[in-house]
């Protein structure tokens, strides 16, 4: 049998760490961090647990590669979705709703993950965050940036902060106040991308992107309930 070849050798490696990556997030959503072992990752993924160790450094660079991954898949998929588009601002609303969606999807694996960046290894800049930052960043200079550079990390720390506040243990904040301000911020109407059930927040100014600019259009609130 002959060798295989350098493009098949680095395609099997490509799918083991896929596969690692995957096993990651399934577990710590099942399981949590700490019982979430590295071996039981190795296991799931069907690969030796050396391999873990030989891709990642330690656990914590291991998670936030999967979290990275799967934000970056998520948010992909949600810029594609039929219909598809080439709105910048309605493009951005899907990415913003799709970096929030992830906390209700996966609120034990999000937290895990926000903790993690706040320990002193701090960020990860991996392969996977690198294609989630280049998404993203394209995200904003196609929703009509002047300074992408400047913009794209604004809008990574206001989606990190108001996932923070969504997952708060004791005070999660709901979703619709926090999502209504990051539009009203980036001038999207509540409409576009993938709004909850649901009226926007009575009482709060939202912003409607029009063909002649941005105009303010306040939402009444709601008169169904009583004072």
């Amino acid at each position: 049998m002959s060798p295989r070849s350098p493009s098949v050798n680095q395609e099997l490696r490509r799918r083991s760490r896929e596969r690692i990556l995957q096993a990651t997030v399934d577990l710590v959503d099942e399981r949590g961090y700490e019982a979430a072992t590295l071996g039981d990752i190795a296991a799931r993924a069907g690969s030796a647990r050396g391999l873990v160790s030989y891709y990642f450094p330690g656990k914590r660079q291991l998670l936030q590669s999967a979290v990275h991954r799967l934000m970056h898949r998520t948010l992909a998929a949600a810029l594609d979705r039929e219909p598809r588009t080439e709105d910048g601002p309605e493009l951005l609303a899907r990415a913003i709703d799709a970096v929030l969606g992830l906390a209700g999807d996966h609120p034990v694996l999000m937290r895990t993950h926000m903790a993690g960046i706040l320990q002193a290894e701090g960020f990860v800049r991996c392969s996977e965050q690198q294609r989630l930052a280049a998404l993203l960043r394209d995200t904003v200079a196609r929703a009509g940036s002047a300074d992408p550079d400047t913009d794209y990390p604004l809008l990574r720390a206001q989606l990190m902060g108001t996932v923070f506040a969504l997952l708060l243990p004791g005070a999660p904040m709901p979703l619709a106040p926090l999502r209504a301000e990051l539009f009203q911020r980036y001038g999207l109407a509540w409409e576009r991308g993938m709004p909850p059930d649901g009226a926007p927040p009575g009482g709060m100014s939202l912003m409607v992107r029009t063909a002649s600019g941005d105009t303010a259009a306040r939402v009444a609130p709601d008169q169904s309930s009583s004072p």
